[in-house]
């Protein structure tokens, strides 16, 4: 047997209908190289690494677990990246989908790993705290559109997907979960740079309860800042309108 280790935020998915509705949802679209995120006691991997003719890897950092792992599932052998998913390097050469029951208290740094990587990663089927999944897919004007939102919509569509309640894990967690599915968006976003693109939406979203003109006014020239889209404030501002205001910061 293993034990649950709260310090990396395991809760084992073991509801087998849930199982099934995720690889369901992650066979929707074509892959040939796949990635598992925290395994833990293979809920979803007993099925992934069967799928015929996938390339399958899974990375897992807590030792017990991939002892656990290779004992009952041999096909794992030489499969298994025995890491943090935020310390390893790109673990294909060619492009990969990435699926997981994402550790909750590292989801957010997982999502910003995972734009680190997009040209490789065309799609992502993952499962959250449903808040942080609400968060990634969530639309201006909403009030938990934010950082998370703008950076990862600006590369992928997202689809909040179903819940998932804390009966179907082991052991429950005190919130709801929610799975959320990434797809690549098929034309580049227009920015001055990533970068620039990356500084503005932080900046603006550090003080969002300011007007734009308030909270980014270090990034723009003073006559620019009198255009009125300055007098909004950060969660008001579409996608285009932060890349659109990339070409005007200084």
């Amino acid at each position: 047997m293993y034990t649950l280790k709260k310090s990396l935020g395991q809760h084992f998915l073991k509801d087998e209908n849930m199982i099934r509705k995720i690889v369901a949802a992650l066979q929707e679209q074509p892959f040939e190289r796949l990635l598992e995120v925290g395994p833990g006691a293979g809920a979803l991997t007993k099925t992934l690494v069967t799928l015929p003719g996938i390339d399958f890897k899974a990375v897992e950092l807590d030792d017990e677990k991939v002892q656990y792992l290779l004992q009952h599932y041999p096909a794992l052998e030489g499969k298994i990246i025995h890491k943090s998913f935020l310390d390893i390097e790109q673990p294909f050469d060619e492009s990969f989908t990435v699926i997981g029951n994402f550790p909750y208290n590292i989801s957010t740094q997982i999502l910003f790993k995972v734009l680190d990587w997009r040209d490789a990663v065309p799609a992502v089927i993952g499962m959250f705290q449903k808040e942080v999944a609400q968060r990634a897919a969530a639309k201006e004007g909403n009030k938990v559109y934010g950082v998370l939102s703008v950076l990862v919509q600006a590369y992928y569509d997202v689809e909040y997907l179903f819940d998932v309640p804390p009966g179907c894990f082991n052991p429950p967690p005190k919130v709801m979960s929610g799975v959320i599915r990434l797809t690549r968006k098929a034309d580049t976003l227009a920015v001055k740079s990533d970068k620039a693109f990356w500084l503005l939406v932080k900046t603006a979203f550090n003080q969002r309860r300011k007007t734009l003109r308030n909270a980014v006014k270090g990034l723009f020239a003073a006559d620019v800042l009198q255009d009125d889209i300055f007098n909004k404030r950060a969660e008001a501002l579409s996608i285009a309108d932060f890349a659109a205001l990339t070409f005007k910061m200084n």
